[in-house]
């Protein structure tokens, strides 16, 4: 879908029909959707610089699968932040790439959004996870590793929804066996489970990476 922002007038293209939010790339407008129509629905503070090689337009492989990095949020706790990378695989299918201390994690969106699990159902209800608890997600038992209250302080490129600088979220980790790992997030009044393994950068083939200043490109970037 091509279109305007409504803020600024800047030509614009959503990169599927799917995708409700897009964060204009001139006036910073967080932008939602609703059929042809677009709304400005607040502003994307513009993502903090980072030293991540990770940047829009990257594209990877998770196997034979393709997919290419369409959008991003920035989160912030008491003790640092983490970017969520949003992608679109080659068939249509959405994903995430969280990047936190060096470790990655690529989930794709649970069954059901895991909303048949104890943990995941205790989370919408607005209750805190109990550290080491168990749960069974599409048939892979896990434990919750890490749980944090976050902020959004940047955003940007395109997303499934409207990742405003302030909404407030509430960010689950879960370790399951031989590499498995889960996410949990309750924000702006939905709760979403996402399931899938941690990965190396060099596991994921990407093409497009950020050059900087001190971080030499790995043969494996070419």
């Amino acid at each position: 879908m091509d279109a305007n922002c409504p803020q600024c007038g800047a030509g614009l293209s959503f990169r599927s029909a799917d995708l409700a939010a897009k964060v204009c790339p001139y006036c910073r407008s967080m932008l939602m959707r609703d059929g042809d129509a677009l709304a400005r629905v607040g502003e994307a503070a513009e993502v903090p610089d980072d030293v991540s090689p990770l940047q829009l337009g990257v594209r990877a492989q998770d196997g034979e699968a393709g997919f290419e990095l369409v959008g991003r949020v920035r989160w912030r706790w008491t003790d640092g932040g983490w970017n969520e990378w949003f992608l679109l695989f080659d068939d249509g299918a959405a994903g995430w790439l969280s990047e936190a201390g060096g470790r990655h994690m690529l989930t794709r969106p649970a069954v059901n959004r895991g909303s048949r699990t104890g943990v995941v159902r205790s989370i919408a209800a607005g209750k805190a996870a109990a550290m080491n608890a168990e749960a069974q997600i599409d048939g892979t038992r896990y434990v919750v590793s890490d749980a944090r209250e976050a902020v959004c302080v940047g955003a940007e490129g395109d997303l499934p929804f409207a990742a405003v600088a302030g909404t407030r979220a509430y960010s689950v980790d879960l370790a399951g066996p031989d590499g498995a790992c889960a996410s949990v997030q309750r924000e702006n009044g939905r709760t979403e489970a996402y399931v899938g393994r941690f990965v190396t950068l060099a596991d994921l083939r990407p093409r497009g990476l950020r050059r900087f200043e001190g971080w030499p490109l790995p043969g494996w970037a070419a």
